[in-house]
């Protein structure tokens, strides 16, 4: 895939970068070692003011990046302009929070003398380069969330960022170093994917995240493995969104027209299966597709937009044959199910709405990256939570119910990352962020995820000698 900005609103290129050869990516990684070494001895006060002066920067900046998303990948502006305040406002957190977080840990002296010390601690010790390896639907969050944890931890960062988003890649790299970081701290490479294994192998990168797809994941996962090198990867999602009777039925409908189109549809946490309870199963599907009928698709950059094209002509010619797959073997569509007449360029797909699903169509177990929704209709709790977890993945879940045994059961029972009562999935700097299953390991945001780049180093003392006599 080049490197280019191809406008998904028109499918016109805009931009084209060269890739960066072996001589410069060798100078880039001699650079992070460089940075390392310093940066690690900062205190966290001087960190803090570091990534406090990027936030402010960012905050600044809004708009026009906000622009530059939307012309790269195509969500709406108004969400463009959101994620760049999301950004901004994790950045602050973890400038305020991340001394605490990293503090060292003394146990009981009490505990530790059975053991033969005198006293003993934990250390949070960052582990040196950090690759990131980002997808273009959250081109700043994803990075960010990345960023801000691993340099305050005293790491250095690499970010090898989607292809088609290289100009916000660029504004990335341009953004720590106009805060002050010193050269080297973080770093973007624009490089294609059969480079990643070259820079993943080098001894001189301790460890690697990934956000982006199954296969992607795999193939990082298993070069770190050979390497023994820490990983984190958060990948697909195909997040189940509950709906039992004693819920608000309407707002849950509403909220779940939010929860499904969020960023034109391409969010790995955005709710995917609606699975009803027969009591409300009609009421439901009624606010449901009448909400999801009345979404505007257009002009990402209109604040007026609901729901902008797809990323790429592939993504959508991929939603289209899970699509049409579905159809073929008997399922429903209520609303949508085709491309907009009204555009003759751009990637754009009507919102959908997929009823009749059955396990035999490549949508109940693949994940519809994109406005496409498939509502299903449960029996009682023990259907729903075996349906919901009927799924590859595990990234999160969303469940609307005001019974506190049905509360119970779901908490202990989805097989998920999150869940989330009575509200869409949202990430916050304070609360992990991660799944399980096929959906990933390892967390992101809040202390799990500041430590998952850190050595965290046992000290121990010796008993002391008694005093001579």
């Amino acid at each position: 895939m080049p490197i280019a900005t191809v406008n998904p609103a028109t499918g016109e290129t805009l931009r084209t970068f060269d890739a960066l050869g072996p001589d410069e990516i060798e100078r880039r990684l001699a650079l992070a070692v460089t940075a390392f070494q310093k940066h690690r001895t900062t205190e966290f006060g001087d960190r803090a003011e570091l990534l406090d002066r990027a936030a402010s920067l960012l905050e600044e900046d809004q708009h026009s990046i906000a622009r530059t998303m939307t012309t790269e990948m195509g969500k709406p502006i108004t969400a463009a302009r959101a994620e760049a305040a999301k950004c901004a406002k994790a950045m602050h957190w973890y400038a305020a929070h991340a001394e605490q977080l990293l503090a060292d840990e003394n146990p009981s002296t009490v505990d530790v003398k059975d053991f033969g010390a005198s006293r003993a601690s934990v250390h949070y010790r960052p582990l040196g380069v950090v690759l990131a390896v980002m997808p273009w639907n959250f081109p700043l969050w994803q990075v960010v969330r990345f960023a801000a944890p691993a340099l305050m931890a005293g790491n250095v960062g690499l970010l090898k960022h989607a292809s088609n988003v290289p100009q916000t890649a660029l504004y990335l790299e341009e953004l720590f170093r106009r805060a002050g970081y010193p050269e080297g701290c973080f770093q973007t490479l624009l490089i294609g994917s059969g480079a990643v294994e070259g820079v993943l192998r080098d001894r001189r990168v301790a460890a690697a995240t990934l956000t982006g797809s199954e296969p992607a994941g795999r193939s990082v996962a298993a070069i770190a493995g050979d390497e023994v090198k820490k990983t984190v990867l958060e990948l697909g999602g195909s997040d189940p969104f509950v709906v039992m009777p004693s819920a608000d039925v309407e707002r849950a409908a509403q909220t779940a027209v939010t929860a499904r189109v969020q960023n034109n549809g391409q969010s790995c946490i955005a709710a995917k299966r609606f699975i009803v309870h027969a009591d409300v199963y009609g009421d439901f599907c009624e606010h449901f597709t009448a909400g999801m009928r009345k979404l505007t698709v257009g002009d990402p950059m209109q604040d007026s937009t609901d729901i902008g094209p797809l990323s790429t002509a592939q993504g959508r010619a991929d939603l289209e044959e899970l699509v049409d797959d579905a159809l073929r073997l008997g399922a429903t569509a209520r609303c949508g199910a085709q491309r907009p007449e009204k555009f003759d360029q751009g990637w754009y797909y009507e919102p959908t709405v997929l009823v009749d699903v059955k396990p035999e169509m490549r949508i109940h177990h693949e994940e519809a990256f994109g406005p496409v929704a498939t509502v299903y209709r449960v029996a009682d709790v023990d259907e729903a939570v075996s349906l919901a977890n009927d799924t590859p993945f595990g990234l999160s879940s969303n469940v609307w119910t005001r019974d506190d045994a049905e509360v119970s059961r779901f908490t202990r029972d989805l097989e998920a990352g999150g869940v989330f009562f009575n509200g869409m999935t949202a990430s916050h700097p304070a609360l992990p962020f991660g799944g399980v299953k096929r959906s990933g390991y390892g967390r992101e945001l809040s202390g799990h995820g500041i430590r998952e780049f850190c050595n965290i180093t046992t000290v121990w003392h010796g008993a002391e000698p008694s005093a001579s006599r």
